[in-house]
């Protein structure tokens, strides 16, 4: 079965504020086993916009990534994070088919 991410990119606009988006998230992340494979860091953007920050988090599957977000305490966290910050996110099936060389 193919895995499930969020691609998140933002621009945070309150440092301390942001600080409880964060922590309302663990527990809905955790619940619905998300594993963080990318969070903040060095990037850069060779084509198209950039944003501040990028966080991608691996799900067991694509429903499990929907169902992640969907809840109810997420949609909370959502709440907090949406006055202080701008971004982008997008949820998507992993592919497990063919690799080139393959």
């Amino acid at each position: 079965m193919a895995k499930g991410y969020w691609i998140a990119r933002i621009d945070v606009h309150d440092a301390e504020a942001y600080k409880k988006y964060v922590a309302a998230n663990a527990a809905p992340i955790t619940r619905h086993k998300g594993r963080f494979l990318v969070r903040g860091g060095e990037s850069q953007a060779p084509e198209g916009s950039p944003r501040a920050r990028n966080v991608v988090i691996e799900f067991p599957s694509y429903q499990e990534a929907l169902d992640c977000y969907n809840s109810e305490d997420y949609q909370h966290a959502i709440s907090l994070r949406a006055p202080v910050s701008d971004g982008d996110v997008v949820i998507i099936k992993g592919y497990d088919g063919p690799q080139p060389g393959d």
